[in-house]
């Protein structure tokens, strides 16, 4: 067995770390590298056994502009080991060394955990924390409509493909908890471009789910600061839920409330600077998690 990591643009390896997150996951990395998404923020450290990857723990380098202050925080993520390789301690070893490498060059160092594994994370030396998950008043989400609404964006051709991509890159902040270098995770989940739309009398793009009537608003990316009403004005919604954190001005016109992850998971975290996100009422954004 040896370690190996930041590998992923070495073809090679990234196949062998393909295979065991399709095995754990269902999903592979390569299409995400290989349509040019992939801008080194993600880093694998991986345990490799003839010719496999049979554990894996990825730090992710997450800047977030928060507050008006810029963090450096550090995400664990794809964390996973290989059934035929479990309680042997491989992950663990793999955590204590993004631990021992990054605790003292970053703001805080934080996970999304599954349910079944408090205990193990806990054991690690992470502590627990809540966040505040936001929901627009009613109000606002019945409001009087603009006459343009938001479109599918392959109603509009590749070249608003082109500009959706411009905007990732460089848009204007939408939120107090807003992730800079998101570009990554942001195509991680966007690339296929079912979930996006554009008003094109405000030239905004929206990350927009639909769970039966609930509108989960996931990403707001214009050249130029729109406001929240402005976007609700433009969407056929009766209910709507923020994947994110509002900003201050919008804060009055949604309801906040404590969420601990749900059935979904826990926020763990090591680093004082870390219990900002609760004091703060804040939010990781939904489309920051890897």
């Amino acid at each position: 067995m040896k370690q190996i990591s930041n590998y992923m643009r070495d073809e090679k390896s990234r196949h062998m770390l393909n295979e065991l997150t399709q095995k754990t996951f269902g999903f592979d990395f390569e299409n995400w590298v290989t349509n040019g998404y992939f801008e080194g923020d993600y880093i694998p450290y991986s345990i490799e056994h003839e010719g496999k990857i049979i554990s894996n723990v990825s730090a992710n380098r997450m800047q977030f502009m928060q507050n008006g202050v810029l963090k450096n925080y550090i995400q664990i993520g794809t964390v996973m080991t290989d059934e035929n390789y479990r309680k042997q301690g491989l992950a663990a070893d793999l955590i204590k060394r993004v631990i021992e490498e990054y605790k003292n060059a970053c703001d805080g160092i934080y996970l999304f955990g599954n349910l079944d594994a408090v205990g193990f994370y806990l054991k690690m030396g992470f502590k627990t924390i809540n966040q505040y998950r936001y929901s627009v008043k009613e109000e606002f989400c019945t409001c009087e409509k603009a006459d343009v609404r938001f479109k599918p964006i392959k109603d509009f051709g590749e070249e608003k493909k082109k500009q959706y991509l411009d905007r990732v890159r460089e848009s204007a902040l939408h939120s107090s908890f807003e992730q800079v270098n998101k570009y990554g995770l942001q195509m991680f989940y966007t690339s296929w471009f079912d979930n996006l739309f554009y008003a094109e009398d405000i030239d905004c793009f929206i990350v927009l789910e639909m769970e039966e009537d609930l509108a989960i608003l996931q990403s707001v990316l214009c050249k130029e600061k729109v406001a929240l009403t402005e976007v609700l004005k433009r969407m056929d919604i009766s209910r709507c839920r923020l994947g994110f954190t509002p900003l201050d001005e919008d804060k009055e016109k949604c309801i906040s409330e404590v969420y601990d992850g749900g059935d979904d998971y826990r926020l763990f975290y090591i680093g004082e600077e870390l219990k900002s996100i609760e004091q703060g009422k804040l939010y990781f954004p939904d489309l920051s998690h890897a």
